[in-house]
């Protein structure tokens, strides 16, 4: 599943050009000498608070397993994750109605407040805040972490995703003409198409047909016989 959130975040990352791209450039406006510095400095901060937010849900996610509803948690988040995507445009205006606006606007205030301080520490608080900025395509790769139910796999597959963001920012603060905006809107295209794929590859999993990778056996408990008494499947 990893290779997933390594593209879901490639692709994604067109996406992020119009909310990441202008404070991508400014962490790289001044001090030539320090240039690459401050871009790992700051990249490696946003991957942080995605790896951060990848373990809480992932907590919640083994909390939902202990209770029970692994296989129905995979295949409704699955579900979850197509309706989203087949419906991008509008899930982003109803997140925004529903506070996220808010904390927008706060996180955009931080981010002020570290771009003006300068140095590696400001670098690197400016991308850990910037990590909290209300994205979609963070919100898909958050609902994945939560189906695989495990702090550790959630935290990987959420610094994953952050990692395949990383191509296209760095190119972008090499130059900001590397992607014509022809080539960034097709590209940006195929993002909904892969993340029903994604979505996909969750309800297949959540069926537990016992195809190794794809649908693996997953364990549960015997409702009826207690809690104590757990079915493992291997």
């Amino acid at each position: 599943m990893i290779w997933t959130a390594l593209i879901l975040g490639f692709l994604g990352s067109f996406h992020c050009l119009g909310m990441c791209g202008p404070i991508a450039l400014a962490v790289s406006a001044t001090d030539a000498k320090r240039y690459w510095w401050r871009k790992l400095w700051y990249n490696v901060g946003r991957t942080v608070t995605y790896g951060v937010l990848g373990i809480l849900v992932g907590f919640l996610g083994k909390g939902l397993e202990l209770a029970g509803i692994q296989q129905w948690l995979s295949m409704s988040i699955g579900a979850l994750i197509i309706v989203f995507a087949l419906l991008y445009k509008q899930s982003e205006r109803v997140l925004a109605r529903g506070g996220f606006y808010g904390m927008m606007a706060k996180v955009k205030t931080a981010l002020g407040y570290w771009l003006k301080k300068g140095g590696t520490t400001a670098f690197f608080m400016t991308g850990l805040v910037n990590g909290f900025l209300p994205c979609g395509m963070v919100y898909i790769a958050l609902l994945a972490s939560l189906a695989l139910s495990n702090p550790l796999q959630g935290a990987v597959y959420m610094m994953a995703f952050g990692l395949g963001t990383l191509p296209l920012l760095f190119l972008l603060m090499v130059g900001s003409d590397v992607f014509s905006p022809m080539w960034r809107q097709r590209l940006f295209k195929m993002m909904p198409y892969f993340a029903v794929l994604i979505g996909v590859l969750f309800i297949f999993r959540g069926l537990g047909l016992g195809i190794h990778f794809l649908s693996p056996e997953l364990g549960g408990f015997d409702l009826t016989a207690g809690a104590s008494d757990m079915t493992i499947c291997k």
